[in-house]
């Protein structure tokens, strides 16, 4: 079984903040290509890990199909929070770098 991995505009907007964030950050042109490297990252672990085996992820709070998915980075790394909504979708409903607090 495969799953279709689709994410929010509310975890696109995440992205779009943890790629802002790493670009300035960024001193080198390395480390721009960096930002991008990691946003990359992260989609392409959520599309491959997700669509296949989304409830082998933590679970969140007392719902069941709440999870997160760790996706390691460089010395760190990014979480996201999907929900798998039927037997055939899985959303991303949020992205955050591991040493943010939490989702908001």
């Amino acid at each position: 079984m495969t799953f279709k991995v689709e994410f929010t505009p509310e975890a696109d907007a995440d992205l779009g903040r943890l790629f802002d964030f790493l670009l300035e950050r960024a001193q080198t042109v390395e480390d721009a290509m960096r930002a991008y490297e990691a946003v990359e990252a992260i989609r392409t672990v959520a599309n491959s890990h997700l669509s296949t085996t989304p409830y082998s992820y933590r679970k969140v709070g007392q719902r069941p199909t709440l999870r997160e998915l760790i996706v390691p980075f460089g010395s760190t790394g990014h979480i996201l929070r999907f929900d798998i909504r039927t037997p055939e979708l899985v959303l991303v409903v949020g992205a955050r770098h591991q040493r943010e607090e939490d989702f908001h």
